[in-house]
């Protein structure tokens, strides 16, 4: 591309939203990071994407290394890319979502692993602080299974 050099590129990672109707509320899998930036606080899983990755590939990798979690069926919910969302830089976050059964939600067994030192479910709506931008991430999630279960 002509002139391109002259242009700062963005990062490109994924986060998965999981979330499950469980005692009766919709939950989230949340998890704790591990290391800097926002260490200590809750996240959605994810990370970034690696050269000539997939981008579901890559959504399924990282909750993998950070959950243990493998869904069935993952759907690509929106593209988050404010300047800002990331002290580290300039990133734009392809965001999955997967949406569990309580049945499938009960059968995970979700563990920290990776960059993750805890792994948690919390109700969508009523959940810890976040790192990122992952509150609006969480936000646009719930406006978006409120349209998409009452058609």
């Amino acid at each position: 591309m002509p002139g391109s050099g002259d242009r700062k590129l963005p990062s490109v990672t994924v986060d998965v939203v999981v979330v499950a109707r469980l005692e009766g509320r919709q939950k989230v899998l949340l998890v704790k990071r591990k290391n800097p930036p926002f260490q200590g606080q809750w996240a959605i899983p994810g990370g970034f994407v690696e050269p000539d990755e997939p981008l579901e590939s890559a959504a399924r990798r990282e909750l993998r290394e950070e959950t243990g979690v493998e869904p069935v069926h993952l759907e690509q919910l929106r593209t988050f890319g404010d300047p800002g969302r990331d002290p580290r830089g300039w990133t734009i976050s392809v965001t999955y979502l997967a949406r569990l059964t309580d049945t499938e939600a009960r059968a995970l067994k979700p563990e920290a692993d990776s960059d993750a030192g805890e792994v948690q479910w919390f109700a969508l709506h009523d959940h810890p602080s976040l790192a990122f931008d992952h509150a609006e991430i969480l936000a646009y999630t719930a406006h978006y299974l409120a349209e998409t279960d009452s058609t």
